[in-house]
């Protein structure tokens, strides 16, 4: 029995000798000239990166524009495969749910679970800037208005309510 709980404490030890948390997020403020609807999103997120490659994570969030309001929470692992100086390509596969109602209409949940691709770049050793462009998944209903064009996706989406920026303050 020692030697099981050494060993898992040697274990333990190893994937956390190099860990860090995290914490950061995004804002995002559109408008969308079309519908003359401004958009609002609030989302902080907090981490852990066990090493350089391998980061869980997750991101509790508010969105808001004139006339519909969603929570969402979505829990992430991050895979980062490529690092060269300052920059790092990485890939984010996780899911999230989601509560909104919309003006005139029924409270409605949404999902998505997918991966979404990206590149990090790391300002400095404590800070990391990161960019999200695209999603390939299924998403339902997930944090956007009943009248929203990104109602749902199933497949690869190249639009611009899929490219994101966060910043990241690692301690």
């Amino acid at each position: 029995m020692k030697k099981v709980l050494l060993t898992l404490a040697l274990v333990f030890g190893m994937l956390t000798a190099h860990a860090q948390f995290f914490v950061g997020g995004q804002f995002d403020l559109t408008y969308n000239k079309a519908t003359e609807v401004t958009t609002f999103t609030l989302a902080p997120e907090l981490g852990y990166a066990f090493n350089d490659t391998w980061t869980v994570a997750g991101a509790i969030g508010y969105t808001h524009d004139d006339h519909f309001n969603s929570f969402f929470l979505a829990p992430y692992a991050r895979w980062t495969f490529f690092t060269k100086d300052f920059l790092s390509l990485l890939v984010d596969g996780g899911f999230g749910i989601s509560v909104g109602k919309e003006k005139g209409f029924d409270s409605r949940s949404g999902f998505e679970i997918g991966l979404r691709p990206g590149l990090a770049f790391n300002i400095t050793d404590n800070f990391s800037l990161v960019a999200h462009c695209g999603f390939l998944g299924f998403r339902d209903d997930y944090k956007y208005s009943i009248t929203s064009t990104e109602h749902s996706v199933s497949g690869l989406s190249l639009k611009g309510n899929d490219l994101s920026f966060s910043l990241y303050y690692k301690f």
